[in-house]
């Protein structure tokens, strides 16, 4: 056995895959957007809580194609439209309850394990509902895996790992970013105007999935 098949992975696609997904997880996306907003509004511990949720989502969508689960969205278009459209409108039933309890809380920071929870399962929900997570790992894992070094299925868990990894340190850059950002301007707008513009920037995110997953 060479030192090169000791590795998981073949070591020289590593930084290439790395760049790669840096790049993607770079670009604006939905996920993006729904965490700057929940940051700027609730603050870093809410947006972490959010953090989590959506990078077990995203873990999910791995392991299912790495088993090549995932591959049934591509075989089957109503389907994937089918996720594509309960994602989009999850996120506008988000916004609608951002308006309708607006006013009825104050915003900012919150370490209500209750309110922690929540966000994490909307974190969750709203990734697993996410179609182009598992269309990602269908396209781009097979590009980096070589059927002569390893076993396959282990290169995939390996790789999509490493995103995960890089996922979470770009997410959580966001949260911290935006609740540094944020937090005055939301301190000032509290009760109604900040639940309403929080229920506005929600319902442009859903917008912007719609178009994001068109296909």
């Amino acid at each position: 056995m060479t030192a090169s098949m000791a590795w998981l992975v073949d070591p020289s696609v590593i930084l290439p895959f790395l760049l790669a997904v840096s790049l993607i997880e770079l670009t604006p996306g939905p996920n993006m957007g729904w965490l700057a907003l929940v940051s700027m509004h609730q603050g870093r511990l809410a947006g972490l809580a959010a953090v989590a949720g959506i990078t077990l989502g995203l873990a999910v969508w791995m392991v299912a194609a790495a088993f090549g689960l995932t591959s049934v969205l591509l075989v089957f278009p109503w389907l994937y439209q089918a996720v594509r459209w309960a994602g989009v409108l999850f996120l506008l039933w988000l916004a609608w309850e951002a308006w309708a309890g607006a006013g009825k809380a104050t915003s900012g920071a919150s370490h209500d394990p209750e309110k922690l929870r929540g966000l994490f399962l909307r974190g969750l929900t709203g990734n697993l509902l996410n179609p182009k997570a598992a269309v990602f790992y269908v396209a781009l894992l097979p590009t980096f895996i070589r059927p002569d070094h390893g076993v396959p299925l282990i290169q995939a868990l390996t790789l999509g790992g490493l995103h995960l990894g890089v996922s979470i340190i770009v997410h959580s850059l966001i949260v911290l970013g935006a609740a540094t950002a944020g937090g005055v301007m939301m301190r000032r707008m509290q009760g109604l105007w900040a639940g309403r513009t929080m229920a506005i920037g929600i319902a442009g995110v859903a917008i912007w999935m719609a178009w994001a997953t068109r296909g």
